[in-house]
């Protein structure tokens, strides 16, 4: 099943038949808010605002991992994500939309980036931690709209909550980097640890603030100024990929624990064994 996390103003799925509220608990605390399962079309979802109701919540504030192991324990195998994002490339331009396929963490260790540690070990590759699958799909129901799509991007995650400083900018770009966000990591990791395939849709706002002109540099005024029109962009590629049916995450996605567990089951306590067994499903 696919779950859609929604990021800045995307807060309700349209055209979504509701079919349960989920007011989910975890080991891990509570997630943003309430899970939506539902129906559009063919295919069955589930919903989640990243943010919050009302984007109560700031990037260094959200429960990754609750809203990560919610989403699977309803049912999820695959998470496509939508996120605003900056550009640090010239041919990325604000109002497009990208889809990143490496990421590089920029945060400051203040977030919970794993499930795992206090007992139970394990070791996950993320060598590759998008789902090519997603992304194909992706594309492909961008081009029936009539839309591009960038890909084979790398989206550096930065803490926040304050926009970046010219230096910075300048240094992650000089890193190799495409894109710069505040929300895909830990994300992206605890999906794979999930084994749910991860994808996300990146909404160009601006080009952060690597340009000389001082018009050019990101603020939040600037970031909504596109941002609606991207939004639409965004939802008709959305409609356009669930308007068929989705297509099977990757084995190796969907059995990546198989090969990373040091810890053994035998000495795992019940508690310990209870949610492992939601993250193996």
């Amino acid at each position: 099943m696919l779950a859609i996390v929604g990021g800045t103003g995307l807060y309700e799925l349209p055209g979504l038949e509701i079919t349960q509220r989920i007011h989910a608990t975890t080991p891990f605390g509570a997630p943003s808010g309430e899970i939506l399962r539902g129906r559009i079309g063919s295919n069955e979802l589930l919903f989640l605002a990243r943010h919050g109701a009302g984007h109560r919540l700031l990037p260094h504030e959200v429960n990754y991992r609750a809203n990560i192991f919610a989403l699977k324990q309803a049912g999820a195998t695959m998470l496509l994500g939508f996120s605003a994002v900056g550009s640090l490339a010239l041919e990325l331009k604000p109002g497009d939309l990208a889809m990143p396929e490496q990421y590089f963490d920029w945060t400051r260790g203040v977030r919970q980036r794993t499930f795992f540690g206090e007992g139970v070990a394990a070791h996950v590759s993320t060598a590759r931690p998008v789902s090519t699958v997603m992304v194909d799909a992706v594309q492909t129901a961008a081009a029936r709209c009539g839309l591009k799509i960038h890909r084979g991007l790398t989206y550096v995650c930065v803490e926040g909550p304050r926009l970046g400083t010219q230096a910075e900018s300048n240094f992650l770009r000089h890193a190799g980097c495409h894109l710069v966000g505040m929300t895909n990591v830990p994300e992206v990791f605890l999906a794979r640890e999930a084994q749910i395939a991860y994808a996300t849709v990146g909404l160009i706002t601006d080009y952060d603030c690597w340009l000389e002109d001082p018009a050019q540099h990101v603020s939040v005024s600037s970031i909504f100024e596109l941002y609606g029109a991207t939004l639409k962009k965004a939802a008709e590629v959305l409609d356009a990929l669930l308007s068929q049916p989705l297509p099977s995450p990757e084995a190796e996605i969907r059995s990546a624990l198989s090969t990373a567990m040091l810890t053994p089951d035998a000495a795992l306590t019940p508690a310990q064994k209870e949610w492992l067994a939601v993250l193996r499903g």
